[in-house]
């Protein structure tokens, strides 16, 4: 059997790893147009700004796909023929398959701004495109910043490390409103204020002023105002890679229509990742799945089925993290930026601005937890996967949430202040503390710690 996989993102590199575990008599076959090898994408800002090297972020060394026997490929696939099983590549090469997987990615969502193909406007999602921040940001004053997802405070803390003053617009009125209830929100602003980010709220762009050189000068702004930029970064979202896919009739939504097993419509051809779009998301998931670890599990999942142990994918509990600045977030289970019928919400935040916990919760269902967000506080996964998926009751998670702290040992801890809050904001479910220690102390003074 021979295995192509489109794409040396973690999905691809993930399904070919395990396929080759699997099935040790298959040929495998990456092909990629951005890179030979596999790298980290959620490392590029670290590179930029210095922190590490561009061969500190390939997870694999270079020997490793010789010794496993994965052929390495660094080509455009440009038409696919699906009837005869067929790849045909930018190099004049054409590869047949038995079974072929598209993990293709994203691509920078665009809108239709004048000027916005003008020299130093760009998105970031790949290597090709952080080489060529690096070379337009060189040497500049000022820069604006498009969008405030995370890839937005991305390039705005990345363009800060070399002294560039940025201007961020956002058209909410808050930070990702669309993810963050607005206390949460707010303590990214202030850590926006800190580090000298401009931001323009509930403002959009409007167009891209050029110089002489045909490069960018300034921005113009819905309400009118201009400034100064000569490197605009669009974050405004990516959108899953379906060229390869829709030139050869397989079905499109959003994204590449799949399965529970990442199946497409044509035998033989799968799709995982960024760009698979599935056609019966479960209950509070989302179709379209973007983030690092859930292009692993889909990577893993499609490869059992691909080796014949037919395998759905089941994504699990939801989490994700990010760092603003110096503000560490992490979020697991369900909490909506605007509180859902039937659920409550817990929140406290400590004086400094710096830590912050929300946890979401249904009183009707014996008080189950069904939410955290955690800012500037690290938390175990396994301990909040268990809770969530057990629905434990809020007062049970928030007597035994020194189990969960993750911090470095002699950070100061913070659980009797948020119990002490949870009593004051919900007096009549209050929290009873025992006077044993809690499960977390049990643990160590069992280990003899």
């Amino acid at each position: 059997m021979h295995l192509i996989v489109i794409g040396n993102g973690i999905t691809g590199v993930t399904a070919a790893v395990t396929a080759r575990r699997l099935r040790p008599d298959v040929r495998i076959t990456l092909v990629s147009d951005e890179t030979t090898h596999h790298y980290s994408r959620t490392a590029l800002m670290y590179v930029y700004m210095g922190h590490l090297r561009y061969q500190d972020i390939k997870p694999f060394e270079d020997w490793f796909w010789v010794e496993n026997r994965l052929e390495l490929v660094q080509a455009t696939a440009t038409n696919l023929d699906p009837a005869h099983k067929q790849l045909s590549l930018s190099t004049g090469q054409t590869l047949s398959y038995d079974q072929l997987l598209l993990a293709t990615g994203s691509v920078s969502r665009l809108a239709t701004w004048p000027g916005q193909h003008l020299r130093g406007v760009q998105g970031l999602y790949s290597l090709p495109d952080l080489e060529q921040m690096t070379r337009d940001t060189h040497g500049i004053r000022r820069a604006v910043v498009v969008g405030g997802g995370l890839i937005g405070i991305e390039l705005a803390e990345m363009l800060h490390t070399k002294g560039i003053q940025v201007t961020m617009l956002i058209r909410d009125d808050r930070y990702w409103a669309s993810v963050l209830p607005k206390p949460e929100a707010e303590l990214i602003n202030l850590q926006l204020r800190a580090h000298d980010i401009e931001v323009r709220y509930r403002t959009e762009l409007a167009e891209l002023l050029p110089d002489a050189e045909g490069r960018v000068r300034a921005i113009r702004t819905t309400a009118g105002e201009e400034i100064e930029a000569q490197w605009v970064g669009l974050a405004i979202g990516v959108q899953p890679n379906l060229l390869l896919a829709q030139t050869a009739g397989i079905e499109t939504d959003r994204g590449i229509l799949v399965d529970e097993l990442l199946q497409t419509n044509v035998p033989g051809i799968f799709a995982a990742g960024d760009c698979a779009q599935h056609r019966q998301a479960g209950a509070n998931e989302v179709p379209i799945e973007q983030l690092w670890y859930t292009g692993r599990a889909q990577g893993e999942t499609v490869a059992h089925t691909i080796c014949g142990q037919l395998t759905p994918y089941r994504r699990g509990i939801w989490f994700n993290s990010a760092k603003f600045f110096n503000l560490e977030y992490q979020t697991y289970g369900r909490v909506p930026a605007e509180l859902v019928e039937g659920e409550e919400s817990f929140y406290w935040q400590h004086p400094t601005a710096m830590h912050a916990l929300r946890i979401n919760f249904r009183p009707a269902a014996n008080f189950a937890v069904t939410g955290m967000n955690a800012m500037g506080l690290r938390q175990r996964h396994e301990v909040w996967e268990q809770w969530l998926q057990a629905n434990t009751p809020i007062h049970e998670v928030l007597r035994e949430l020194g189990a969960a702290n993750f911090d470095p040992e002699f950070f100061r801890q913070h659980e009797a202040a948020m119990v002490a809050q949870f009593n004051k904001q919900f007096p009549a479910q209050p929290v009873v503390l025992q006077r044993r220690r809690g499960l977390f102390a049990r643990l160590l003074s069992a280990s003899g710690t």
